[in-house]
């Protein structure tokens, strides 16, 4: 793969890794500030569905990363297009169902590394 590419795949991974962090460690905090559109006084309550959010979003940037650490170059197309793709239909998901922010923040950091992979 591309060094471009590489690195919007680091971007991607670097960003759900951030997303674990707010779901899992940090939701009745940074997630109240995050997360505007929720009432406050349901963060207490929902720490647990957010954790497990959270958890699926670490899965994500787990096997971007792997991609990143896989010499056989094929493999690494085909494990980086998988969970790239995982990530845009999760982003067109949450764009349509939740927040049209969802679409911004992270179906274009996932929609331009896709991209890349196939244009270089």
């Amino acid at each position: 793969m591309h060094l471009i590419s590489k690195v919007l795949i680091a971007i991607v991974a670097i960003e759900h890794l951030y997303i674990l962090w707010i779901e899992m460690f940090a939701w009745t905090t940074k997630g109240k500030k995050t997360f505007t559109s929720l009432s406050p006084e349901l963060f207490e309550p929902t720490k647990t569905l957010a954790a497990n959010q959270g958890l699926y979003n670490g899965f994500l940037a787990a096997g971007l990363f792997w991609c990143l650490l896989i010499k056989d170059e094929m493999w690494a197309k085909n494990i980086a297009l998988f969970f790239l793709g995982c990530v845009a239909i999760a982003a067109l998901y949450g764009g349509i169902t939740a927040s049209k922010s969802i679409l911004i923040k992270q179906g274009i950091p996932a929609f331009s590394a896709l991209i890349s992979i196939f244009l270089l």
